[in-house]
């Protein structure tokens, strides 16, 4: 385009000096973090006066629009890269990986066919082998990666549906536990399981599902004409950390006929760990399992995997060849024949460049940290009057309680502090606090210090 400009670009200069730019916010927003509150929560009619417009018909300033959302849309939210950010199940990212997902986004890189992204597409698959290996599954699994755990599990059970049941059974039924996270059985219901065909069943008092329980509900199941065909366990509940049973519930399923789906959103990578791989064994027997790589494997939002034990499983549930893609079909893998999403980008590469960058060995380093700072939590608390430890730390997680205040209330009162952002749940109608410490940057002191400001926030 000789003497013309470039529609819907910029000069190659103007380009660097913006990205340039954008670099420098994101190392300023990560050296300043400290000293900033793990959440900041705006007001809406404020917000919106800064930024509700119409949208502009002329060029703008960008490098204005880029300091307001800077300087405003992304100062007003959690930040799971925080290090006292303690509430739900954190994303401690990295630098590195966000570095993968700016060079994706800007070279507009997909992975959809091999034939349109066979680079990405390879890559992926490296990536996938090496999750597996890492998690201890059989060298044979396959997989995807997803937009996160949520995603994960869906894609999970619409597989299982496909393979072991071919198509709809109004009388199939799934069990999982009450400390099953909440997506699953929403991913359930999207697909079409009415929720009287979804056993939720109790857990003991460690808040771990039984094999017992699960038996005794697919007998009365079977009784009473109906298909057994899904078991749910869980490799570190959100709640607690607890983990299920693995092994047990790989032999009931084996012996049940059940798909054994193991949610290991954020529990799963500390597999890479001694500790970890003793906790967690059964679970390189499970049928699929999910995995959140934004969380206990450090890589920016978004990114989950699904990985499942047999080949083609994938394929068989989610391959289409419609006219319009003949010219992308062919003998090499298409990774939108693995899960609902058709037009899809690179998630391997923020991952990629994760492991490529730190290695394993460091990722692993990382998740013992997490689990040694929970059990650090947990010796404060028990040695501060007060406290009482309602589930002991394990995978990072440690829940408790204060004989003065509410949890919820203390919860409210520790973000509205801003030191340190805890969450609050309920453990069998018990309200308790939970920290959830996957974070390897958190130092002991910050640990320390954010029990002395929640001891004193609770006596007020």
């Amino acid at each position: 385009m000789d003497g013309e400009t470039e529609p819907l670009t910029l000069a190659p200069d103007e380009l660097r000096r913006l990205g340039y730019r954008v670099v420098d916010l994101i190392v300023d927003s990560r050296e300043g973090l400290r000293d900033r509150p793990p959440v900041v929560t705006g007001q809406r009619d404020e917000l919106e006066a800064l930024l509700r417009e119409p949208p502009p018909a002329a060029p703008g300033d960008v490098e204005a629009a880029l300091e307001l959302a800077a300087g405003v849309v992304l100062t007003h939210m959690q930040r799971g890269d925080h290090p006292r950010y303690f509430a739900r199940v954190p994303g401690p990212s990295n630098p590195i990986g966000a570095l993968g997902d700016a060079l994706a986004s800007g070279m507009n890189a997909i992975a959809t066919s091999w034939a349109g992204g066979s680079g990405p597409t390879t890559l992926e698959l490296v990536v996938l082998d090496w999750l597996a290996a890492m998690l201890g599954l059989p060298p044979t699994t396959e997989g995807v990666l997803v937009s996160g755990g949520s995603m994960s599990s869906l894609t999970a059970f619409a597989t299982a549906r496909a393979v072991r049941l071919g198509g709809h059974d109004p009388n199939a039924v799934v069990y999982c536990s009450d400390q099953t996270h909440s997506s699953l059985p929403r991913a359930l219901r999207i697909i079409g399981f009415a929720p009287e065909r979804i056993r939720i069943l109790p857990t003991d008092g460690a808040f771990c599902l039984q094999p017992d329980t699960v038996a005794h509900a697919v007998e009365q199941d079977r009784a009473a004409g109906l298909r057994p065909f899904l078991l749910i366990a869980t490799a570190g509940t959100t709640n607690t950390g607890a983990v299920d049973p693995l092994a047990a519930h790989a032999d009931l399923a084996q012996a049940e006929d059940l798909w054994l789906h193991v949610d290991g959103a954020y529990g799963a990578p500390a597999a890479l760990t001694e500790r970890g791989r003793t906790k967690l064994h059964g679970m390189d027997r499970a049928d699929s399992l999910a995995v959140d790589l934004h969380k206990w494997l450090f890589a920016p939002y978004e990114v989950g995997a699904l990985l499942v034990r047999e080949p083609g499983a994938l394929a068989h549930a989610f391959t289409m060849e419609p006219e319009y893609l003949r010219d992308t079909i062919g003998d090499e893998p298409s990774l939108r024949d693995r899960s609902p999403q058709l037009t899809r980008t690179t998630r391997a590469l923020k991952l990629w460049l994760t492991i490529k960058a730190f290695g394993t060995d460091a990722i692993a380093d990382g998740i013992a940290r997490g689990i040694g700072l929970a059990e650090r939590a947990e010796l404060q608390l028990r040695a501060t009057p007060g406290w009482e430890i309602v589930s002991p730390a394990q995978l990072a997680v440690v829940t408790f309680a204060h004989e003065r205040i509410d949890a919820a209330q203390l919860a409210a009162r520790a973000v509205t502090d801003g030191y340190a952002a805890p969450s609050s749940t309920i453990l069998h109608g018990r309200s308790a606090l939970r920290l959830c410490t996957i974070n390897p940057r958190t130092t002991d002191a910050e640990i320390d210090a954010t029990i002395v400001r929640l001891t004193e926030l609770a006596t007020r």
